[in-house]
């Protein structure tokens, strides 16, 4: 798991900790210092942590003008023991809806197992961006993780979509395929 690193194609365009609306701006990295894990196996130390033991990100893009996010995310989504949910929510999330963001793309490829809880969050989190047309999206994950995702329901709050060519587009152009698929699915 060391090996896989955040998306780094768009780091030209967007940095999160030179964003100043970033609710991880300022953080610095170590490209040598590994000390993150999950399943006792270290993670990339170019991923944020958020206060999840078990699941780590990377804000990848943040459009302010357009109102939209993309977040990479890697590990296991643990809401029945490490409330991830919540965690998510209270530090990524919420502060980003202040700042306007209300379309969220997450990369979930590198999301290897989902453990559910209730879906309070999930319900919270979409009632909060709703007014402004806003939607959650994961996109590519794995199809055992989709499976627990739909049994808890929870796709009736994050729509799942495949986009497998993701990386080829640049962020704007990625933004609005997904946007119009949207449009198309509401």
């Amino acid at each position: 798991m060391h090996e896989i690193e955040p998306y780094y194609n768009w780091r030209h365009l967007y940095n999160a900790e030179d964003d100043e609306l970033s609710p991880f701006y300022g953080v610095e990295h170590s490209e040598f210092e590994f000390s993150n894990t999950v399943y006792n196996y270290y993670i990339h130390p170019q991923w944020d942590e958020f206060g999840s033991r078990t699941l780590y990100l990377k804000v990848l893009f943040a459009d302010y003008e357009l109102n939209y996010a993309i977040i990479e995310l890697i590990g296991e989504w643990n809401d029945a023991v490490e409330n991830d949910i919540m965690q998510l929510k209270r530090s990524v999330i919420d502060p980003m809806v202040a700042k306007g963001i209300y379309k969220f793309i997450l990369i979930t490829e590198n999301v290897l197992n989902f453990h559910s809880s209730d879906r309070d969050y999930y319900e919270e989190w979409s009632e909060d961006i709703k007014d402004n047309g806003g939607w959650i999206v994961a996109i590519n994950m794995p199809e055992q993780t989709q499976y627990d995702f739909r049994r808890s329901h929870i796709d009736h709050y994050v729509r799942l979509l495949e986009s497998p060519n993701w990386r080829t587009f640049q962020p704007q152009d990625f933004f609005h395929s997904i946007d119009n698929q949207m449009l198309f699915l509401t």
